[in-house]
This record gives structure tokens, sequence and C-alpha cells, in this order.
């Protein structure tokens, strides 16, 4: 799996993953937003996943030292370059940072490149591990009904994506038929139990998008300036909203040790 992950992030172009869509865009404006809400003081920060340095940029420019773990060697080269940035290869499996040393923990992707549920557990532990007794972590996810709403919108939902959309909904595995690869989706109810059940308490689950961003891409990315301010109003009016939360297309969890 970690092989198959640095061949695919190897040659995908993972720094603009979140400016080249209107959704992209619109994840990362709610991703910062959401974690600048929480973390209100100055933090050591892990940024496990955290790929060539997108959020770990401008958190280190907010004032917090980041620390990015990465698989992709690529990624951390770029990450390293990073003012107020330190980075180095690892697996959320296996952190190679010692115990109770770090205020915040990222898990902004690994959580749905895990596709089994021990192998979560497991990057869930090793983030408790390397927290320091009420320190953080932000958990993101996919949720299981992001491909339904995109294919719906899109006019591309047919006879031959149904069978693996319908799986993802009905057990949370992707078979990386539609795009993407293989991984595991998440509701708001199996994210915050994962939580949990590794040891974090006061679990918060918020929905990022919102259910507007299949509309925004639609649109595209010429009318996103125009129509981001409403977008973003209806993801924050609704964010918690346990009838709406899976519509948006990543899932965003807050927990403490």
């Amino acid at each position: 799996m970690a092989s198959e992950l640095v061949r695919h992030y190897s040659t995908a172009a993972e720094g603009t993953r979140l400016s080249r869509t209107p959704h992209g865009r619109l994840e990362f404006l709610r991703t910062q937003e959401l974690i600048r809400r929480h973390l209100t003081a100055p933090a050591r920060v892990l940024d496990v996943g955290g790929g060539t340095g997108v959020h770990a940029e401008w958190l280190a420019a907010d004032g917090h030292p980041v620390h990015v773990v990465d698989l992709v060697p690529g990624h951390i080269e770029a990450a390293a370059m990073l003012p107020g940035v330190t980075a180095q290869v690892g697996d959320a499996r296996r952190l190679p940072v010692a115990d109770r040393s770090i205020d915040a923990v990222l898990l902004l992707g690994p959580l749905y490149h895990l596709t089994e549920s021990p192998d979560r557990a497991t990057a869930l532990a090793e983030a408790h591990r390397v927290l320091r007794p009420g320190g953080m972590i932000a958990a993101a996810a996919i949720s299981r009904y992001s491909a339904l709403l995109q294919k719906a919108a899109d006019g591309t939902l047919d006879p031959d994506t149904t069978p693996s959309i319908t799986q993802a909904i009905a057990t949370g595995h992707y078979d990386g038929r539609v795009g993407f690869l293989p991984t595991h989706w998440h509701t708001a109810d199996e994210l915050r139990t994962e939580l949990e059940t590794a040891g974090f308490e006061q679990a918060e689950v918020y929905g990022l998008e919102g259910p507007t961003w299949p509309a925004l891409d639609l649109a595209g990315a010429d009318a996103f300036d125009v129509l981001a301010p409403a977008a973003l109003r209806c993801a924050r009016l609704i964010e918690r909203d346990p009838h709406i939360i899976n519509t948006s297309t990543h899932l965003l969890a807050f927990a403490h040790t």
C-alpha cells in the first residue's frame, strides 16, 4: 500500500490539488478556517501526510512550528524549503516522533488511504502517543457520498459507475474504478467512533464544504469568487447538522487526548 501511494503521489501534482478546482479551493478555505478556530495558541504541529506543505506553510506563517511527515521523498524536499517548517519521510503508522512531544497532530490525508480498519487504528494510536496531555488531533476523511453527489451533478452517474458508488456508500470501501486510488470513505459517525475508540475525547466532526461544492465545480473556476461567499456561509450554517453533514465531500474531526 505504501509503495503504491509513493508511486501515485510522486507523479500527481499534490502541491496544486487544493487550487485546481472550485471544490478544492473551498476545501482549503474551510480547513484553514476550522483549524484556526481550534488552534488558538502557538502550538508544535505535526502534519502527518502533509504533502508539499500546503497547510504547513500557512500554519508556520501563523507562528506555529510545523514538522511534516510524509511517505513521498519529493513532498518532503518541497516542504522542508518552507520557512518555519521541518520535514522527514515517515509513515502515519510508525511516527518518527517522541512520546508526548506535540501539541497538535494533523491527519488530513492518511485515514482515507489506510483502507484497513486496524491500520487506521494504528495511525490514530500513534497520533495519541505523540500528543501531550490535552493535545489536539485534526483528522480528515472523505465522505461516503462524495462520488454520488459529484457524478449525479455532472451527469456521469450511469450503470457503469453505480456499482462502485453503491459499494462505497454501503461499506466505505471505494475500489478506485471511478477515478483516484482505492480508499476508505467514512460517515461522520464512523469517524467519530474511530477517534473515540483510539482514546480521544470530545470528538467533534464537521462537514467541510457543505452541500454546494458540486455546484461550484459545475459553475467553473471563473465563478468561484462570486459564489464562494454564499457557499462558505452555507457550510458554516450546517457544518455539524447530523442530517446533512455527510453531503460534504470531506469531513474534519477535532478531538483531544
